[in-house]
């Protein structure tokens, strides 16, 4: 793919290179090989226990991995100070505080950050239709409030990757497609977004590159076309999910990987582990 000058040279904004992690005797990721241009939407798919909570902790600097390594931007995940000015995260549940209200959570996050582009808050307040509410207590706010703004949050500062964890939750319509098009604009603008939901048409929708783990390995990857181009006529990313986190039929082995991209397939060796024990101890969804 083609790139101007000044990003062809740019390390990736995510890379890892045979990335895991282990609780105990519990591996939750296993050697996860990822690379994402700055700029693209990388839908993160897979079952609930799958590794995707795991992941995203990992390269949120979060969770320390256990073997292999992963950076934001060039920088290495390990070194937190270096990478955290790159991140923005919305987590499944949004980290804000009841107690203040909506335009304190903010000022509290931007005085973390030392980010004091006030103007920028407020239109993003605006955008996301909670300006008439920033001065009630987030207590008040519902599910759908809360989640516009940990998304405010996330966003305020122009960061390099967002990770962004069903960022549609508790919203209606109307908000969910305000999110949609919030991301598509965001990434217009250079900024990286980590994708992960379980609603397939968002990523179908937004998606340039899709990545499906399973049983903590990394299945299938691509773009939607080229993963429905790889089933059958008509087929849906639905299909492919479906097909690739299917246990074989003796229900002692992983799906057989597809990488789209190279055309490689890679039987996968373990058990499957949808549902298992990975869900308990790595707190994964």
């Amino acid at each position: 793919m083609w790139l101007p000058a000044a990003r062809s040279h740019m390390p990736p904004a995510i890379e890892t290179e045979d990335l895991s992690k282990s609780y105990g005797s519990t591996t939750a990721v296993r050697g996860l090989d990822l690379s994402v241009p700055r700029g693209e939407v990388y839908g993160f798919l897979g079952p609930n226990g799958a590794g995707k909570t795991t992941t995203i902790r990992m390269l949120t600097t979060l969770t320390s991995p256990s073997g292999g390594e992963a950076y934001i931007a060039g920088e290495p995940v390990t070194d937190r100070s270096a990478v955290v000015d790159e991140l923005g995260f919305l987590p499944e549940t949004p980290p804000v505080y009841g107690e203040l209200t909506g335009r304190e959570q903010l000022e509290y996050v931007a005085g973390l950050r030392e980010f004091d582009d006030w103007d920028r808050i407020e239109r993003l307040l605006e955008r996301f239709d909670l300006a008439d509410d920033a001065d009630r207590r987030v207590d008040t706010y519902s599910k759908g409030m809360k989640q516009k703004l940990g998304l405010v949050q996330a966003l305020l500062h122009r960061p390099t990757v967002v990770f962004l964890d069903e960022p549609t939750s508790g919203l209606d319509p109307r908000a969910a497609r305000t999110v949609r098009d919030v991301i598509a604009e965001v990434a217009a603008e250079d900024t990286t977004v980590f994708l992960s939901t379980h609603i397939l048409p968002v990523v179908e929708e937004l998606a340039d590159t899709v990545g499906v783990l399973y049983d903590g390995r990394l299945v299938a990857e691509g773009s939607p076309a080229e993963l429905t181009d790889g089933v059958e006529a008509g087929s849906t990313l639905e299909d492919v999910f479906l097909e690739v986190t299917e246990e074989s039929p003796e229900g002692g082995g992983s799906p057989a990987a597809i990488d789209a991209r190279s055309g490689r397939g890679d039987s996968g060796t373990g058990p499957a582990a949808m549902g298992s024990g990975n869900e308990s101890t790595s707190d994964d969804g």
